[in-house]
This record gives structure tokens, C-alpha cells and sequence, in this order.
């Protein structure tokens, strides 16, 4: 289902649209005062809040949300959610920074909000799971991939025909890497890696192995091969380069968050935007 801006614009023209969207999410149209336990609340003039039509409560909608506390118009924040749904590679924060007419910081802060909407799931994946890495980090002389000094590894587990989960971490370490595994594949799964040596106790923890020689430039025995999580690792790494440039560890993992909500909601019924709309309000 395609969502345009012409749908964007007929159905969130203002601000005061955007506010009676949120309240409608919180808390529907059956609401109960939790006061007076009565029915009916109005908006309040000139305040992001309603007051109950019986005894005066009020509640503010935005509170716990990622617009709290912001003075950033409602319509600004959700055109910024809009066209991060629209992206296959991303927004940069100056592209937000044009579109809205803001700071760069005030852009960069409505992107890391937006981004924190994107956690992924907790459901632990199944059937069988590629599990690979790769290396996130600025250009640098020298060795590339595994070794390269200055680089943060991201290790990614891919549900074959299903979703994809990614976390970015320390090191590569058997010890980092297999709480990791154990926390989001169910014990049992056939796993597919390369032949790196962190994965080489696989089996000791419950899960049927697979091992595809990447050493001897071999990448697909019948059904063996960790093609999956190669092409979620290329347009991720793509995007980055290509869209943010540079990354810092210190936020990479709401970038990998990021493409990994992309990726799990690539066949959704949903546009993007609704989706990401319905995590508003928890």
C-alpha cells in the first residue's frame, strides 16, 4: 500500500489534527476520567492537553512520548517520521534540516527520536538462522573486515524468509557472541555461518551447525551459504556510506535498529509510516 505526501497532507494538515491522532492512540474515544470516572474531554485552548468536560482533569497526551518537552511543531515532527518511512537508504540530518527549515541539532535530535521508535522485536527467531558479521567504522589504511583496527563489529542473525535481528558489540569473542545467540535464536535451530573460529562451538549450545568455507572461496554447498545476512549487511553498509558517511559507536546501534525495523517491515501491508505512527504511544 503507497502512502504519499498528498495522503500525508490531506490527513495531517496541522498541528491540531497531529495532537487529537496521539490522543486518539493513548487513550481512544471511550476514555474514563480517571477523577471522576466519567466520559467526554475537550481540548484545552492554546495547550497541547484536554481537560474532562465534567471536573476539569486534565491529561497531557504527549507526555512519554518522543515530542515531550519539544517545541518543534507537531506537523514538523511527524513530515520528519514520514520521510524516514520513505527512505530505502535513509535520511540524512541535513536533508531534515531543509525539509523543516530547523538546526542542525534540532534535526539530528528529531532523528534520534524517530530512530528509537525502531527498536527491534523480541520474538526469538527459528527454522533456519544465518549468522554472520561485519565492520562498521570510518576508512582507514590497512586491514579490512576482520582486524581492521577502529571498526565496531555488528553480529546479525537472519531468519530465512523472516526477520532479522542485529546488535552491535565490543568484540567477536565466543563469550560475547554466544549469549547473544542463545538470547534471540531458539535453542534447536539450524544455524548457517562461515567458518570463523567464534562460531565453532555452535553445536555445544544446543543448535544444529552448518559451515560454509569462506577460506576456500566456497559460499554455497545445497542449502548451506549465508547469503541472506550478506545482502541485509550490503545495503546497510551501502546506506551508511552512502547516506551518514560515518557513524560513531556510540550510536551506531540505533542506525543498525534502524535497517533492521526496514528490513523486517519490507512486506508489510502497513505503509512504513502507519507502523512506525502505532509506536508512538506504548
Amino acid at each position: 500500500m503507497k502512502y504519499t505526501i498528498k495522503d500525508f497532507k490531506h490527513d495531517f494538515p496541522n498541528d491540531d489534527v497531529c495532537l487529537d491522532y496521539i490522543f486518539g492512540q493513548h487513550y481512544g474515544k471511550d476514555y474514563t476520567c480517571p477523577k471522576c470516572g466519567k466520559t467526554g474531554f475537550y481540548r484545552v485552548s492554546d495547550r497541547k492537553c484536554y481537560a474532562c468536560a465534567w471536573c476539569g482533569h486534565q491529561i497531557h497526551p504527549l507526555a512519554n512520548t518522543i515530542f515531550h518537552k519539544s517545541s518543534t511543531k507537531l506537523t514538523d515532527w511527524f513530515f520528519a517520521i514520514f520521510v524516514m518511512s520513505q527512505s530505502k537508504n535513509g535520511v540524512s540530518a541535513k536533508e531534515i534540516e531543509r525539509h523543516l527549515g530547523v538546526t542542525y541539532k534540532t534535526a539530528w535530535r528529531i532523528q534520534k527520536h524517530i530512530r528509537g521508535l525502531m527498536k527491534q522485536d523480541k520474538p526469538m527467531l527459528s527454522g533456519t538462522v544465518e549468522i554472520d558479521e561485519t565492520y562498521v567504522g570510518g576508512k582507514r589504511r590497512g586491514t579490512r573486515g576482520r582486524g581492521a583496527e577502529g571498526k565496531t563489529p555488528v553480529i546479525g542473525m537472519a531468519e530465512r524468509k523472516g526477520t532479522v535481528k542485529a546488535q552491535a558489540i565490543k568484540n567477536m569473542k565466543s563469550s560475547i557472541v554466544m549469549p547473544i545467540m542463545r538470547k534471540n535464536v531458539q535453542v534447536g535451530t539450524h544455524i548457517m555461518t562461515d567458518d570463523f573460529l567464534t562460531y565453532s562451538n555452535v553445536k555445544e549450545h544446543g543448535f544444529k551447525h552448518g559451515v560454509i568455507n569462506h577460506s576456500a572461496k566456497e559460499y554455497v554447498r545445497g542449502d548451506i551459504h549465508t547469503n541472506t545476512i550478506e545482502g541485509f549487511w550490503s545495503q546497510m553498509k551501502r546506506s551508511i556510506d552512502g547516506t551518514y558517511h560515518s557513524v560513531s559507536p556510540k550510536y551506531l546501534q540505533s542506525y543498525v535498529d534502524e535497517f533492521a525495523y526496514r528490513y523486517n517491515h519490507r512486506a508489510s501491508c502497513l505503509p512504513l509510516f502507519h507502523l512506525l505512527l502505532g509506536r508512538l504511544v506504548v
